[in-house]
């Protein structure tokens, strides 16, 4: 269809062009693309020129210039419309990479969600040590991954990179020396010296996710109970796991805590 004699109007253009009456009319009353005609009852008549015009101005709109820059290439005579088009391209090649990178970042967080720790078995085993099971991450999905706790420390795996990770591994075998080096001292469940060792336990933790009191005496609960985790820590020393189990329920006590009843809140 041909924009006849007495032109095209706003809503044949519209349907034409892809373009809203509501766009048009805003191109209007700002100047950008005004209809040539009008009727004698005042309705709006775009011309073949206008049509053309309108045409550049969707292909220009569609590059991601903005409406001012439009009408400068479209009226200024002397303006530079290849180096203007240059520098659209230059600003779509810098969203085009900040869009890749956060497609890679969106990536690893969803490897993250499903996979917990986005290491190599063999960087697991370099970080973590020879005792360390791979499987481990996997079952912990199977069993957490519908909790609040398991997406912060998903989201908190999918930041970080094996240096990392060496660094939270290496502050939790630390934690572990000095809690094998506290039970060889003497010092007993309660005191200034276990409560201290509780207080470092829950900051190190929070390199996974925070811990409150209550879910550090039901992790303590764990620790003692599960024979995986008991084997650990009495591989460190003897009934650690229950000393330090007693010594989580010692300082939850202190801060009006029961641990027979405490439960995982977050």
């Amino acid at each position: 269809m041909k924009p006849s004699a007495s032109g095209l109007t706003v809503g044949e253009v519209s349907t034409r062009l892809g373009v809203t009456v509501r766009a048009l009319h805003h191109w209007d009353e700002i100047g950008l693309a005004r209809p040539s005609l009008r009727t004698p009852a005042g309705y709006r008549l775009y011309t073949a020129s206008d049509l053309e015009r309108l045409h550049r101005i969707v292909v220009y709109r569609e590059i991601g210039l903005g409406l001012d820059k439009i009408q400068a290439i479209l009226d200024d005579s002397t303006a530079d419309v290849p180096g203007a088009l240059r520098a659209q391209r230059a600003q779509v090649a810098e969203r085009i990479d900040r869009l890749q990178q956060l497609s890679a970042g969106l990536d690893r967080m969803i490897d993250a969600h499903e996979r917990g720790l986005l290491l190599t078995v063999e960087q697991q085993a370099a970080i973590f040590g020879p005792q360390w099971n791979p499987d481990w991450p996997t079952q912990a999905r199977q069993r957490y991954g519908d909790t609040t706790q398991w997406q912060q420390y998903a989201e908190l795996s999918a930041s970080r990179d094996p240096e990392e990770w060496q660094a939270v591994a290496d502050a939790m075998t630390n934690f572990e020396r000095a809690l094998g080096e506290a039970m060889d001292a003497g010092v007993t469940p309660g005191s200034p010296e276990a409560n201290q060792l509780v207080e470092r336990h829950r900051e190190v933790f929070a390199s996974y996710f925070p811990l409150t009191r209550q879910m550090q005496v039901c992790l303590g609960r764990m620790f003692e109970a599960e024979p995986a985790f008991a084997a650990h820590y009495d591989g460190i020393r003897p009934g650690l796991a229950t000393w330090f189990r007693k010594t989580i329920d010692a300082s939850a006590r202190a801060h009006n805590i029961n641990p027979d009843t405490a439960t995982w809140q977050s």
